[in-house]
């Protein structure tokens, strides 16, 4: 089975990948793996563009007997039996962000993208079993035991209950 362990850079997925591999659990992380998929460069995002069909046809030829987390910004695009979404109230990923020394362009740019929920609707043109968990208040152990509940109780879907669209409103320009 494989699980896509995503969201929003400073969300914490690695973090949280390092807790689960103690736990037992296989990780695959995307960022070992992007570079030779790389097909160009965004210079106005200041990002690398990934030809994600070939990086999907390569995912796809692991086969897992066993629980597979792939961990990464780009994971809930490739074909998964499951995708789990961590999510971090803007305000939080902001100062979360500015800590790793990130620009205020790609800061904005991803603070609304968590607010506009655009991991979960892109998710959601691919999957149905997808799980949100709200990161703001918790620890990385926290985090951690909730997706080791999803995997291994089987708790069902479960996703937009995290609105963060007041953030939008008051931080429009």
């Amino acid at each position: 089975m494989k699980i896509a362990l995503t969201g929003t850079p400073g969300v914490g997925k690695s973090e949280v990948s390092k807790i689960l591999k103690k736990m037992g659990y296989k990780i695959l992380r995307i960022d070992e793996i992007y570079e030779k998929f790389v097909v160009g460069y965004d210079e106005q995002r200041n990002s690398k563009i990934v030809d994600e069909k070939k990086m999907d046809k390569e995912i796809k030829k692991i086969k897992e007997e066993g629980v597979l987390i792939i961990e990464g910004h780009l994971s809930h695009l490739m074909s998964v039996d499951g995708v789990i979404i961590l999510r971090c109230h803007p305000e939080e990923l902001k100062r979360r962000l500015i800590k790793k020394g990130w620009g205020e362009n790609k800061i904005r740019e991803n603070a609304e993208a968590e607010a506009l929920d655009i991991i979960l609707q892109k998710a959601l043109q691919k999957h149905k079993n997808i799980w949100e968990i709200d990161v703001t208040d918790k620890s990385i152990k926290e985090v951690a035991e909730e997706i080791r509940r999803i995997i291994e109780e089987k708790i069902p879907p479960n996703y937009g209950k995290i609105d963060y669209s007041e953030w939008l409103i008051e931080n429009a320009r």
